[in-house]
């Protein structure tokens, strides 16, 4: 979406959506609530800060003289459990690894999104034009998140009783980096259909960083998203899982996973901006399904016809599913041929989404 000058609608983006944190902000231990609270305050904080610089413009990052557009640039930031980013720059592109195990990961994970992107489809960097890849980490005490805020990624550590640091899942990072590629691209409105669109897209890429970054076939991998982020002890396996959305966690802190696998189940609330976390199910299930029908490599075929319909120019801002999934059979036809239309219109069909 963009504003009345033209300019892009600024979206800040989390991974563990406010209704997870509003959860987890009531439970009687304070180790839990109090890290949950500061989560909450902050990210409040940082939509409001995202608004105000569509007003007054900003930082655009640049890539540095003589640098190459097919080639990454990261540089990696520490805040030292303050929230002053970027923070002290601690590890930049081409540097060894050091002894900061989070540094080591939010370095390897901006390389694994850029491989993805550059290798499978062509697309140089976030932006299509070799942008930097930033990261902060150690951000805030004991900080229950990780965030896209349009300029750079952040991660923080968690608050060890329910999260661990989010630097562990790669496909965390790589959904982070994703609402970047939709930023710079069909720019998706971040509220009911379209952003639960915009929230899956960025589940979908993730998991298939993950997936190229392991060697995996479509049916050896897990196709959860934040494997290995919840700490021991919580019920649960992950945040969310698109092979069966719904399924990911039933915790006494955390409460049940809400999320949909079909338009049966749509849930309409006015948090979360309509559900754009919970919906997202939908989008994530009908996925996982064709990419299951169409087997071997996720990113091959079922990857190409999603990063076509993302890209293509098609895609409005305002999109519903029904509009995606058509643009996903289009692409399907176009790219391929007739079996994978099949399987990518049979898997909206199966969730209750209908291609036009």
């Amino acid at each position: 979406m963009t504003t009345r000058n033209g300019a892009l609608e600024p979206v800040f983006c989390t991974i563990v959506p406010p209704h997870v944190l509003d959860q987890l902000s009531r439970a009687g231990d304070p180790d839990v609530s109090a890290p949950a609270r500061r989560s909450l305050e902050h990210d409040a904080y940082q939509r409001t800060r995202r608004r105000l610089t569509t007003v007054i413009g900003a930082r655009a990052a640049a890539l540095p003289e003589g640098a190459a557009a097919d080639q990454p640039h990261r540089t990696i930031y520490d805040t030292h459990h303050s929230q002053d980013l970027p923070g002290d720059k601690v590890r930049e592109e081409g540097s060894d690894p050091g002894s900061d195990a989070s540094v080591n990961r939010a370095y390897a994970g901006l390389g694994a999104t850029f491989e993805l992107y550059l290798k499978v489809y062509g697309r140089h960097s976030i932006d299509g034009s070799g942008l930097p890849l930033d990261a902060t980490v150690h951000f805030g005490e004991g900080y229950d998140n990780a965030f896209w805020n349009g300029e750079q990624m952040v991660f923080g550590d968690g608050d060890g009783k329910v999260f661990l640091d989010f630097t562990i899942p790669v496909d965390v990072i790589g959904h982070e980096l994703t609402h970047g590629v939709t930023q710079h691209t069909a720019n998706l409105e971040y509220f009911g259909q379209s952003g639960a669109l915009n929230e899956s897209v960025s589940d979908v890429f993730g998991s298939l960083i993950k997936q190229y970054a392991l060697g995996q076939t479509a049916a050896e991998a897990d196709w959860l998203i934040g494997a290995g982020l919840l700490a021991p002890g919580v019920h649960g396996t992950a945040l969310r899982s698109m092979k069966a959305p719904g399924t990911a966690y039933d915790d006494p802190n955390l409460g049940k996973d809400p999320q949909p696998a079909t338009m049966e189940h749509y849930v309409r609330t006015g948090r979360d901006n309509g559900g754009v976390h919970i919906n997202s199910g939908i989008p994530n299930h009908a996925f996982y399904l064709a990419a299951k029908a169409l087997g071997g490599h996720a990113w091959e075929k079922a990857g190409q016809v999603w990063y076509d319909a993302l890209t293509g120019g098609d895609l409005k801002s305002d999109a519903q599913f029904a509009d995606f999934a058509t643009l996903t059979a289009k692409a399907a036809r176009e790219r391929f041929g007739a079996d994978e239309l099949e399987a990518v219109q049979k898997a909206w069909e199966q969730v209750g989404v209908h291609t036009r």
